[in-house]
């Protein structure tokens, strides 16, 4: 495939959602472009410690799974959404078996399944302890680049999408050498991961800060849940590079408790996230304290390396010193709007993983869902992209020939972005703060803003300090907005 040819699907972003949907489109029989703005097996993906949740014990199964997804969703989980992810990741997890990712498994061979927050049974898979992204982001990256029917682009970033005749019809790329380029393409997968970077503290890498997600918005799609951006509450909480580094919550599955200043447990450690984190941020607006306190000393710190690893960098030694932890931006629940196969509001125009927003996860995400939801929706979402028609004629200059013209590019979100969304959309939020978020310089900052303002209410990690209960007429109601910045709200049963 060169320059100027026309792909079936271009997939944006090589995490675990895009390298997946990206074979699965080409085992279909589908040319795909696989786009990533860095080195394959580099993307956020990479550094997900959390496992596939998966209904694989004997006590276990997709039902008891929902029910647990809907619990920790605080109502808002969208109960279609929740079917297809509990029904479909165990198979999914077989897909990964077959293609060559190694699980961690017992003594007798059978998978070990970790218990994590808000699971009601041991239910997810682990590779390699904490170092799961790192092994299916590279057994599959291994894949993409050996594959024929896939091109992989690197490093390369979208800088736009395109749309014809109401549907979009590709995108222009800028490579790092070189001027931009136009993509033809009969389906666009955006995989580009969420925007928990925009916050001041985070668990995410620097990059991630919803590049699709604007990318969409400004191409006429509509964004939804931007409110619920979920706090990891223990990230590690100590000045230097390492700061934010997430300490996954299997080490809490496996025994580790948190402690406040006066050597007291004051929180249930494997209540959902949003509860734990709130109860963090209590006891530190309570104390005045920067941590509270991870006690990971009776916890087999072998089974977790990379973890050992970077708190060695820093001088503890979980073995032996508490750690010290408090939250961070760490997922976001919200993104572009999409139906169970991945269609956005746009047509020809899909959105998987973290940057989409299905309604799976509601106000709270369950622990360890994102990864089997990147394995579910990529695949559902590579065979309907499969399915759309070809492009109209002369839809989108071909990439040998000069790229359409690109809107001016906002500015990159700066410090004083990130300061403003951790102070006024942080944990808890009140109306004032928020409405300083409706002048930030960062488009979609302001988007964010007006969602948090739209939704008058307190449900997971949306917390109200003016509204502190939660609105039953909101129940399965999702924010939707567009680049105009007015919400809107909607059902999704």
């Amino acid at each position: 495939m060169d320059d100027s040819t026309t792909t079936d699907v271009a997939v944006v972003g090589a995490g675990a959602a895009g390298l997946y949907a990206a074979l699965v489109a080409a085992a279909e029989g589908a040319s795909v472009a696989l786009v990533s703005r860095s080195p394959l097996a580099q993307t956020a993906s990479y550094w997900a410690q959390g496992g596939i949740a998966a209904a694989l014990a004997d006590d276990d199964s997709p039902e008891l799974h929902a029910a647990d997804t809907i619990a920790a969703g605080r109502e808002a989980a969208r109960a279609s959404a929740v079917r297809v992810l509990c029904e479909e990741s165990p198979a999914r997890v077989r897909d990964l078996q077959e293609l060559g990712v190694q699980f961690d498994a017992d003594r007798s061979g059978n998978l070990a399944l970790g218990l994590e927050g808000g699971h009601s049974r041991r239910r997810v898979v682990h590779a390699g302890g904490a170092a799961t992204g790192r092994r299916i982001t590279r057994t599959l990256s291994a894949l993409a680049a050996t594959n024929e029917r896939i091109r992989v682009l690197e490093p390369v970033a979208a800088s736009a999408l395109a749309t014809a005749e109401g549907r979009c019809a590709g995108l222009t790329l800028r490579p790092r050498e070189g001027g931009p380029f136009a993509l033809p393409a009969r389906a666009v997968i955006l995989a580009t991961g969420g925007m928990a970077a925009l916050w001041q503290r985070t668990t995410n890498p620097r990059g991630a800060i919803g590049a699709g997600l604007s990318l969409a918005s400004e191409a006429g799609a509509l964004l939804a849940d931007l409110e619920f951006m979920q706090f990891h509450p223990t990230a590690l909480r100590l000045e230097g590079p390492r700061d934010g580094f997430l300490v996954t919550e299997a080490v809490r599955g496996e025994g580790a408790r948190l402690y406040d200043s006066e050597g007291e447990r004051f929180v249930d450690e494997l209540a959902p996230r949003d509860e734990v984190a709130l109860a963090i941020q209590t006891e530190l607006d309570r104390t005045g304290d920067p941590a509270v306190w991870l006690d990971m000393r009776h916890v087999e710190v072998e089974r977790f390396p990379n973890i050992a690893a970077a708190l060695a960098d820093v001088g503890l030694n979980p073995a032996r010193d508490l750690i010290p932890v408090a939250p961070a931006a760490h997922y976001t629940m919200g993104g572009v709007a999409t139906d169970l196969d991945g269609r956005s509001t746009l047509p020809g125009l899909y959105a998987v993983g973290e940057s989409a927003c299905t309604g799976l996860h509601g106000a709270n995400r369950l622990a360890s869902n994102s990864l089997a939801e990147c394995l579910v929706f990529g695949r559902r979402a590579a065979l309907a992209a499969c399915r759309e028609p070809e492009l109209p004629a002369g839809a989108l200059t071909p990439a040998s020939n000069e790229a359409p013209a690109e809107q001016p590019a906002a500015e990159p979100p700066g410090e004083e972005t990130r300061a403003a969304l951790w102070v006024f959309a942080g944990l808890r939020r009140d109306p004032d703060g928020l409405a300083h978020l409706e002048d930030d310089p960062y488009p979609l900052a302001r988007l964010i803003g007006a969602s948090c303002l739209a939704r008058e209410e307190s449900r997971g990690a949306h917390q109200r300090t003016d509204h502190p209960e939660a609105n039953p007429e909101l129940d399965c109601v999702h924010t939707l907005v567009g680049s105009d910045g007015e919400p809107s709200f909607e059902r999704w049963e």
